[in-house]
């Protein structure tokens, strides 16, 4: 399993996350090549899963 260096990663919260402790996710692209996502609702402390990052877009375009 190969570890990342996020400590410096700008995390990105998604747009249809609210303040209303709804579900939310947290992307950073910090991993080039790579799409890490965490749960924002336990900030620094969420495990981090990391996605390579043309399954991520793959996911995404699913969803739409």
């Amino acid at each position: 399993m190969r570890k990342y260096d996020l400590s410096d990663a700008r995390w990105y919260k998604s747009s249809y996350s609210n303040g209303e402790g709804g579900n939310c996710v947290e992307v950073t692209d910090a991993v080039p090549g790579a799409m890490p996502v965490r749960d924002s609702k336990l900030g620094t402390d969420s495990p981090v899963l990391v996605f390579p990052a043309d399954t991520w877009t793959q996911f995404l375009g699913l969803l739409r």
